[in-house]
């Protein structure tokens, strides 16, 4: 083995150590891509039995509880310290609140769980664009070709499934991409000199004084059914998708680097693909599948131009 700094040798070939903790970033993202991919379907089985209200303020208070415990465990501060108090609260903003009620909402509203995966894989096209603005990346041109092909692949999808048009669902799914991509940019970066999940942890902790009082006056005013997939599907988007699935997540954009590790979740909508069909059932016609390959395509280009 020869110096870190250099090259890592293993099985007989040097690959360059900047090379493999790219590559070993890529790897993490993808496994909280792998956890996010369900996150829709589970958000469909939640609303059977909660408000869409309830589901997208109440996972956020299950998770932060969870948090606060590991918090706890590791003997931590409760609170982050005071100077990255502003980026806590953009990543509270936009994946603690943002993201979860813009696409419950869009799906409360009748948006397929397909439809809606499909829509949403602009979203490394929008991370690497704040990413840019935030964190300082240079992709190279290559880079940001395929993600221009990605995101305009994504945008005939949505025009042509809407008739020629773009529904009040439809927007609110950008709003809701917009929102993960400011949060996922700013935890990327925090994740550079802290543990991801104790980014994660922080920025739900302090959400907490929101989430608790809100979620008990939902839970009071609102109907609640309790069933297999309802409750399932609400421990799902509260322990996996809001908490779990971040800490690889925010591992792999800080190692992997922001934008370039950030474009595996071009292939979340084909994973979201797979799970609406083995457990909701959902059937979709060839441009959704197109849609979806488009994008996975993308992510293949994407991954080989290095930043």
């Amino acid at each position: 083995m020869r110096d870190n700094n250099s090259a890592i040798v293993a099985a007989g070939v040097t690959v360059p150590a900047p090379l493999q903790h790219a590559r070993r970033g890529t790897l993490l993202a993808f496994l909280g891509v792998l956890a996010f991919s369900g996150s829709f379907p589970a958000t469909v089985f939640a609303m059977r039995g909660f408000d869409p209200w309830l589901v997208a303020i109440g996972r956020a208070l299950l998770a932060g509880l969870v948090a606060m415990a590991c918090l706890k465990a590791a003997r931590l501060p409760l609170v982050p310290p005071r100077a990255q108090w502003g980026s806590y609260a953009i990543i509270s903003l936009g994946v603690v609140f943002g993201f979860p009620v813009f696409s419950g909402l869009a799906l409360h509203l009748g948006a397929s769980t397909a439809h809606s995966a499909v829509v949403i894989g602009l979203l490394p096209a929008a991370t690497a664009a704040f990413a840019v603005w935030r964190a300082g990346e240079r992709p190279r041109p290559l880079f940001w070709a395929a993600c221009t092909a990605g995101a305009v692949a994504i945008t005939v999808f949505t025009v042509s499934q809407g008739g020629g048009s773009v529904s009040l669902a439809d927007v609110l799914l950008i709003a809701a991409l917009l929102s993960a991509a400011m949060g996922y940019t700013e935890g990327g970066r925090l994740a550079r000199t802290t543990p991801g999940w104790q980014v994660i942890s922080y920025a739900l902790v302090i959400s907490l004084p929101v989430t608790l009082p809100v979620s008990v006056a939902l839970g009071l005013a609102t109907p609640i059914v309790l069933s297999p997939a309802s409750v399932g599907g609400f421990l799902y988007v509260g322990i996996i998708s809001m908490f779990l699935g971040f800490v690889p997540w925010y591992a792999g954009l800080a190692q992997g680097g922001i934008a370039r590790a950030g474009q595996t979740q071009l292939t979340q909508p084909l994973l979201t693909l797979v799970w609406a069909w083995l457990l909701m059932g959902e059937r979709y016609g060839v441009a959704t599948v197109l849609g979806a390959l488009a994008v996975l395509v993308c992510v293949a280009v994407t991954q080989r131009s290095r930043t």
